[in-house]
């Protein structure tokens, strides 16, 4: 057993492990899904507005308004790059305007972006991703008593999916997995301890969730009629709650405020060349059950194959079912991950273009993950060193993913083929080998010499944790 100083230590070992992996590694700064956003952070840095004009010849995701060209997406991780944005522009001279012309092949603008892409990323994505492993460790610890379970649903999650590689990126994808996991953790705490911050904090993820992206309004709201169940007529608790959500969303307010002039506009209104956004409700219409099968089976963008490690999730969650204590946290993360997949199903454009994996699906991925900490009590010795290899699989999967291709392209008909092809040919990108001059394989060679003795020295002290230690609230078999 150990005290709360040790458990203070895995949890910011686990943080520094996550965060690092995340921040280490990075994807093209110029995919026109990741660089619209940066696009409207500089504008609105530099030039004090949210045009994106200067930049049309580098996206394809944009939107048009009267004679203007914008941000198409929900305004929430352009906000979230503003401050790593300002922060080196009060540290340098240069501004976007001084690299013309804004084209492909443009290689000083390329680096200019990409500087401000990974700051971004490491400040913002990677950091969220982070505490999310964090949280989901505690609270799987919290509700199976296993140290080691609780570790391998956390790193299942964090490293073991392709939350990882989105977290490299600023689009939306891996923010919202990693707040709808915050939420989680907050929900449970949040009827048992009389303290606000855990309403403060449930409402405040799942209202910056739909800044971010603005379909986490369905997923998201699942999680907040659980917690208003779980919580019950403490109405005090549940107005902070909904104060901290309204508090939270105020920034899309003033963003649309500042860009259109009025508080009610979303970008994907006047969005170009995408004309499948006119069907349904912004290219949402009803699920397609051949879809679903792709979405988790189909070898381009099925889920399995980047994430093995999820199939364990079912199974933990009916071991969970079965439980009365936590069969509420069963169904309602089975309900974030059915709801997730559903609207990735109804998603006109569901293939995400360049994306590996089901990229509006990954909001599932870190409730999912808590079934990993379900299923692992029940298992074996043998079951276990079965588990750990699977977890060992799919990490090893997402570290190429990471590195090499978040951005598979729709051309490949295996989209594990399209990660290999720039693994293999030594195509990675790495802080050392983008800013220091290294190999990119000594970039990945250094990475691995922190990561393998972290991960060894976290799976020592997960085994010694069980319910008698301190800072573990609850346990249940």
């Amino acid at each position: 057993m150990i005290g709360r100083g040790a458990m203070a230590r895995v949890r910011l070992v686990l943080f520094a492990l996550v965060w690092a992996s995340c921040a280490w590694f990075g994807s093209w700064e110029l995919n026109p899904n990741n660089a619209t956003r940066m696009f409207a952070a500089l504008s609105i840095v530099e030039d004090h507005d949210a045009t994106i004009d200067q930049w049309d010849a580098l996206t394809i995701d944009k939107a048009h308004f009267g004679e203007h060209l914008y941000l198409d997406k929900a305004p929430g991780m352009t906000l979230m790059a503003l401050p790593a944005v300002a922060a080196l522009a009060a540290a340098s001279p240069e501004r976007s305007r001084d690299f013309e012309p804004k084209v492909f092949g443009n290689a000083p603008l390329a680096r200019f972006v990409r500087l401000r892409m990974r700051v971004a990323a490491a400040t913002g994505p990677a950091v969220l991703t982070g505490i999310a492993a964090v949280l989901l460790f505690d609270l799987a610890l919290t509700v199976t008593g296993s140290g080691a379970g609780a570790l391998v649903a956390s790193l299942g999650y964090a490293l073991g999916t392709p939350a990882w590689g989105w977290s490299t990126t600023i689009t939306g994808h891996a923010v919202v997995a990693a707040l709808f996991v915050i939420a989680l953790w907050a929900g449970w705490r949040a009827k048992d301890d009389p303290r606000l911050r855990y309403p403060v904090v449930l409402g405040a993820s799942l209202g910056w969730a739909v800044v971010v992206e603005y379909q986490a309004v369905l997923a998201g709201s699942a999680l907040a009629l659980w917690a208003a169940w779980r919580i019950g007529p403490r109405w005090r608790v549940l107005g902070v709650a909904a104060m901290a959500g309204v508090v939270a969303m105020l920034p899309l307010v003033g963003y649309n405020l500042f860009a259109f002039g009025t508080p009610m506009r979303l970008g994907y209104q006047g969005v170009v060349g995408f004309e499948g956004m006119n069907r349904g409700l912004f290219g949402l219409g009803l699920p397609d059950p051949a879809v679903l099968w792709e979405v988790l089976f189909g070898t381009r963008r099925g889920l399995i194959w980047v994430a093995p490690v999820l199939v364990m999730a079912p199974l933990g969650f009916a071991r969970l079912g079965d439980d009365r204590g936590t069969r509420e946290l069963a169904w309602v993360a089975g309900a974030v991950a059915a709801i997730a997949l559903l609207v990735n199903a109804a998603y006109v454009y569901w293939d995400g273009g360049n994306a590996t994996g089901p990229r509006h699906a990954l909001p599932l991925v870190g409730v999912a993950a808590l079934g990993i900490a379900g299923y692992w009590p029940g298992l074996t010795r043998v079951g276990r060193w079965m588990a750990a290899a699977v977890l060992a699989g799919s990490v090893a999967i997402n570290a190429a993913v990471a590195s090499a291709e978040i951005f598979a392209p729709p051309t490949f008909a295996f989209e594990i083929e399209a990660v290999w092809v720039r693994f293999a040919a030594s195509d990675l990108r790495t802080v050392a080998s983008e800013w220091f001059g290294w190999t990119p394989w000594a970039g990945f060679g250094l990475w691995l010499a922190a990561a393998v003795p972290a991960v060894m020295w976290l799976a020592r002290r997960a085994r010694r944790i069980g319910p008698g230690v301190a800072g573990v609230r609850r346990g249940c078999a």
